[in-house]
């Protein structure tokens, strides 16, 4: 059964059109044009248990709004979302005690008091007994260290203890599905390596449910075997990154160095750049395996040096970002 599931939601808000000019402003003071915007519009999928998604796109695609009706912040124009078989929208309240939220540049811990008070204050509203808290708050330790800083007043932490806090707050009641809305922004390369280490463990352990929102390709990579890429309030990619990468970008280029001037070629290779000794080969992944090209070219001359390029994430990412929408079904 799917944890998460997401059938023909569309989002629209209300907003004034704002004319230029002064003519234009006391225009809007008295009759004001209002247009609708649909931020999210006719998407649907489903997530498993257990599951770690990138929720991914460029600002202003929908990501934000889609997350805040998954948590109930928002409710949908039309369409459905069901957490665990039970509507945000219609029981806002048990859906809530299912899901851990983090926002990365918005805190839910208490500006003015120590971290460890925090804390207890979460776990009351939550109403998190003794032994589930003091499990929880012994693994949050071991992952995130907590314990280092679980004195110090939040105002005084840096940004990574603060996330560090942050996701501990979010994991204190045992939530099926967390939702991390950008949990690495502005962290330098330590933190970030916590964090990623602690989403990992928490899937692993636990079997949470993660789905992460995110400009930082590295958590990608190194967090998500699935991707779902939104765009203008459309889903125009969902799948592995190695799948996306396989459809959109199938190319591989071969940089061959011979120890002398050769005009090698293939059949299954284009050849797109020679340099004296140097040429370059373009191929498709599903029709020849690097292995091979490099041994077809091999037993036609003597290699000096060979080097192996992919299509980097930035770029297939940026190609996705320009796809057609997928088809709603």
């Amino acid at each position: 059964m799917s944890v998460i599931e997401v059938n023909h939601l569309v989002k629209q808000f209300k907003t004034v059109k704002k004319e230029k000019g002064l003519k234009g402003a006391v225009k809007g003071l008295f009759k004001a044009e209002k247009k609708i915007v649909t931020a999210v519009n006719d998407i649907s999928f489903s997530i498993e248990k257990g599951e770690i998604v990138g929720y991914i796109g460029p600002n202003g695609a929908g990501k934000s709004t889609t997350v805040k009706m998954m948590s109930g912040i928002l409710s949908p124009t039309s369409g459905e979302i069901l957490i665990n078989g039970i509507s945000p929208e219609k029981d806002r309240k048990s859906v809530v005690k299912q899901l851990g939220v983090v926002f990365g540049q918005r805190t839910q811990l208490y500006w003015d008091l120590r971290l460890g008070e925090s804390f207890e204050l979460l776990r009351r509203i939550y109403d998190v007994d003794d032994a589930t808290f003091d499990h929880n708050m012994k693994m949050m330790d071991d992952i995130l260290n907590i314990n280092s800083i679980i004195d110090t007043p939040v105002r005084q932490l840096s940004l990574g203890q603060r996330m560090r806090g942050d996701l501990a707050a979010a994991m204190l009641h045992s939530p099926d599905v967390l939702f991390l809305d950008e949990p690495t922004i502005g962290l330098d390369v330590d933190a970030k390596h916590a964090i990623r280490r602690f989403i990992k463990e928490i899937n692993a352990e636990r079997q949470t449910t993660v789905i992460l929102t995110t400009h930082d390709l590295g958590d990608i990579q190194e967090l998500c075997k699935r991707i779902i890429i939104i765009n203008n309030g459309v889903i125009v990619e969902d799948g592995s990154l190695d799948k996306i990468a396989d459809r959109i970008a199938p190319y591989r280029q071969l940089i061959v160095e011979f120890y002398s001037e050769q005009e090698i070629t293939h059949p299954k290779a284009e050849l797109v750049k020679k340099e004296g000794a140097q040429t370059t080969y373009r191929f498709r992944k599903d029709e020849i395996t690097a292995a091979e090209l490099m041994s077809d070219i091999g037993n036609q001359a003597k290699i000096k040096d060979i080097r192996l390029e992919e299509a980097n994430i930035d770029d297939i990412i940026r190609i996705a970002y320009n796809a057609e929408p997928q088809q709603a079904v």
